[in-house]
């Protein structure tokens, strides 16, 4: 049981940041995100993720050409991963 509880935690956490590459990558190449569906939904997805980061990084005044926002995010889904997984070995 304990097995597979953290397989579908690792999965869940897994399938969140190849959106988020896949986000990134699209960025690189979609200049209007809005006329293409899969653009939509991968927004739509990612979006409430990335959002807080960089609400965060304006706080900070790290206003560059570049959005780190998704760096911060992928770093914050593995180390929520590890902590959701560790509690989970620990409570079982």
């Amino acid at each position: 049981m304990l097995y597979i509880l953290i397989n579908a935690v690792n999965i869940f956490f897994q399938l969140l940041i190849y959106i988020i590459f896949a986000r990134i990558i699209m960025s690189w190449f979609i200049r209007n995100p809005y006329a293409n569906k899969i653009s939509i939904v991968l927004i739509q997805l990612t979006e409430p993720i990335l959002a807080p980061f960089r609400k965060l990084m304006g706080r900070f005044g790290a206003n560059y050409g570049i959005d780190f926002s998704p760096i911060l995010a992928l770093i914050a889904l593995q180390i929520l991963n590890q902590i959701i997984v560790t509690v989970l070995q620990l409570i079982f």
